[in-house]
């Protein structure tokens, strides 16, 4: 979701942004946990919690086996307020037991994992970053021209007509770092920035972390330069003196886009085998900027990953997984499950990218709904493939590195190892990540996937 400047910018094709937010439709919200205090926001479904545990419980936990319908989740009640016992999923009212990883001799299994995730993040990202903004019918085109459609490799200008490339554009800020024929490393991206950032935050605050601490840890080490749509607000909200939840809906029209949901990675990873401990976390992180939809994309692609971790769920099972933790009457529940059934029933992912933009094409290209929905799509269409995770996710257009980054971070712990992940895709990755996260700079992915593991196995 890199290089989008809140405001003008931010719009799609040189737009400009409507003078207030507009007013989507309700949404169901799930009911604090007792004790906490609901601060209502400025209109239906930006409510929030002035101090955030985890407010809902898991309608379908993850089973580790025997899981096999794609829409588990959909039409199960909304969640009920009780907040889980992070590490304790047995204890939870309503919850299977939960396969708590890694055991001792698991967790060299579970590092891998970790390594070939977030390798299959920056892979994903890095893959989506020169076609971001670019309408579906030109990215198709400039692929084309390069012989790389079906998209299988890396964009590239080698090839590409003149004309072409002057009717469409790259990128501006990301094609001298992300063109096959530029590509030295994993640039900076704020898809990245975020689990780093994450990461500080799990190793300074620890798993029972409040928002507050996530607005403080953003003051202290994220540049504000480094920040775009709702994050961008609720940073300069938080200069401005206001306090979490509100910083997510003082003038902030970018509160249900995909901002929190490129955040979720972390929260996923380090709860394997728990879901619904993931998107509470995944919740207290989110509602910093995002309301509503923007939440429970957060949420479901933490519990998703969470799933994936365990090493022993496939991608339908970690889907139904993410499915599970968010209301089911919700708009991005619907689009996942529209997602799902689409690429289900059609061979030609094109086919379901074209019908999900006549569909749910009105939404913003960075709202959370129609990403999320797309998303869902290309890794059920992939089946757990690396590659075709991640080009159909940045084929189908909309917010093409941060739906290739989440699709590279799942389908990168359903591989397990980054030695099975394709040496096209890890290769010009040089294992060096560029940010501009303190101490982060240039860090290894192996040494990354070491760092969080420490957090997964922290008691």
């Amino acid at each position: 979701m890199g290089n989008r400047p809140a405001g003008r910018d931010g719009w799609a094709h040189g737009t400009a942004p409507p003078a207030a937010p507009p007013r989507p439709e309700p949404e169901p919200e799930p009911e604090p946990a007792p004790g906490l205090r609901r601060t209502d926001g400025d209109r239906p479904g930006a409510e929030a919690w002035a101090r955030q545990g985890a407010p809902f419980r898991c309608a379908h936990p993850f089973r580790p086996s025997g899981t096999t319908a794609h829409n588990e989740g959909a039409g199960t009640a909304p969640p009920s307020g009780r907040a889980p016992t992070t590490g304790a999923a047995e204890a939870r009212a309503g919850a299977a037991p939960a396969e708590r990883l890694p055991a001792a001799g698991q967790d060299t299994a579970l590092r891998d994992r970790l390594h070939a995730a977030w390798l299959g993040r920056a892979a994903g990202c890095l893959l989506g970053k020169p076609v971001e903004k670019l309408p579906l019918a030109a990215l198709r085109a400039l692929a084309r021209a390069a012989g790389n459609w079906p998209l299988t490799t890396w964009f590239t200008a080698r090839g590409v007509p003149p004309e072409l490339l002057a009717a469409h554009p790259w990128n501006r800020r990301s094609a001298a770092t992300s063109l096959a024929e530029n590509i030295d490393g994993m640039p900076e991206d704020d898809d990245l920035n975020y689990p780093l950032l994450n990461l500080l935050l799990l190793q300074r605050y620890g798993r029972d972390f409040t928002t507050a601490d996530v607005a403080r840890l953003w003051l202290d080490e994220l540049p504000a330069g480094r920040t775009f749509t709702a994050e961008r607000v609720a940073y300069r909200n938080l200069l401005d003196g206001v306090e979490p939840p509100l910083t997510a809906v003082r003038r902030n029209p970018f509160r249900e886009w995909i901002g929190a949901q490129i955040r979720a990675d972390v929260h996923g990873w380090t709860h394997p085998g728990d879901p619904v401990a993931a998107a509470a976390q995944a919740h207290r992180d989110a509602v910093l900027t995002h309301t509503a939809n923007g939440v429970y994309g957060a949420m479901f692609v933490a519990a998703a990953l969470a799933a994936a971790a365990t090493g022993t769920a496939d991608v339908h099972q970690a889907l139904a997984a993410g499915l599970g933790v968010i209301p089911p009457r919700s708009r991005l529940a619907e689009a996942v499950r529209r997602g799902i059934s689409y690429a289900a029933a059609e061979a030609d992912f094109d086919r379901v990218a074209d019908r999900l933009h006549a569909e749910l094409g009105g939404y913003h290209w960075v709202h959370a709904v129609p990403n999320a929905a797309l998303l869902a799509a290309a890794l059920t269409h992939a089946d757990g493939d690396f590659s075709r995770s991640v080009c159909a996710a940045v084929s189908g257009g909309w917010d093409t590195d941060s739906n290739g980054a989440t699709a590279g971070s799942l389908a990168g712990l359903l591989a397990g190892h980054p030695d099975r992940l394709p040496e096209r895709w890890t290769s010009p990755l040089k294992n060096r990540l560029a940010t501009s996260v303190p101490s982060f700079d240039g860090i290894g992915f192996d040494t990354l996937a070491e760092l969080t593991h420490l957090e997964a196995v922290r008691p």
